[in-house]
């Protein structure tokens, strides 16, 4: 699917891309590299109630790293709690960029509590952001016949982190049901759980504890996720269809 010189780029829209060290800006900064036009969503109010805070040039650093690499770049603030905001992304990447042929969802809610210490109001929030919203993504997800690419960003969090695990399970289901559902247009959909990635959030202790449990010695890196991520959506990439991907360095279990 990268582009040649007679034909268009194709266009990835990836969600969740509000910070320059995060998973999102990484597969959006190495799918410009490979080809595509790039339109990326970011919540400032979401980085903002989180520990490391909001980062407030981030979009325009993004931007400027993907125009950097000859591609053309959409920002877009996108409250994905929202049940209006997926339709609308999707028409506005089409309208400024054109169809999007990539849909890369690294997009999420993310609050650690445990069974006794969620509220419903958590749990419903979390629900409507990764999973509620990759549904309605997929379902405005135009499906180029032959090429469409859908890939979701998962986690295997689980006990005290109950509402985002429960979520990203949700999530995993929905992409998979989306390979068969729309296989008929040629579209391929998987999911990624890239195992625990420093990009900033991690405590020193806990960043030693996943390393130690790792195989290979060391953290995940968001180019390690962005990688995969290009790779699945290039034409090597197209056989590879309903699949639920480790890339975390045989973490243990």
């Amino acid at each position: 699917m990268p582009a040649t010189p007679s034909a268009p780029r194709p266009i990835a829209l990836v969600t969740g891309a509000g910070r320059t060290r995060g998973i999102g800006a990484a597969i959006a900064r190495d799918l410009a590299a490979h080809g595509f036009d790039i339109a990326f969503t970011h919540w400032s109010a979401y980085d903002a109630r989180m520990p490391w805070g909001a980062q407030p040039d981030a979009a325009s650093a993004i931007t400027a790293d993907i125009t950097a690499a000859g591609a053309r770049a959409l920002s877009l603030e996108a409250d994905l709690a929202d049940p209006d905001t997926p339709h609308r992304l999707i028409t506005q990447t089409t309208r400024h960029l054109g169809p999007v042929t990539a849909l890369v969802m690294a997009h999420c809610e993310s609050v650690d509590s445990a069974i006794d210490t969620t509220t419903p109001e958590s749990f419903d929030r979390h629900m409507a952001v990764n999973a509620r919203a990759a549904w309605l993504l997929i379902r405005a997800f135009p499906g180029p016949h032959g090429t469409g690419r859908i890939i979701a960003l998962t986690s295997d969090h689980t006990a005290h982190n109950l509402p985002y695990g429960a979520s990203k399970g949700a999530l995993d289901r929905i992409t998979l049901a989306a390979a068969r559902e729309l296989a008929h247009l040629g579209v391929c959909a998987n999911v990624v759980n890239p195992g625990p990635v420093d990009t900033g959030w991690m405590s020193p202790e806990l960043a030693e504890r996943m390393r130690a449990a790792t195989p290979l010695g060391r953290l995940g890196t968001p180019a390690d996720c962005a990688n995969l991520v290009t790779f699945l959506c290039s034409p090597q990439g197209g056989w590879i269809n309903g699949q639920l991907l480790h890339s975390n360095g045989g973490l243990a279990p």
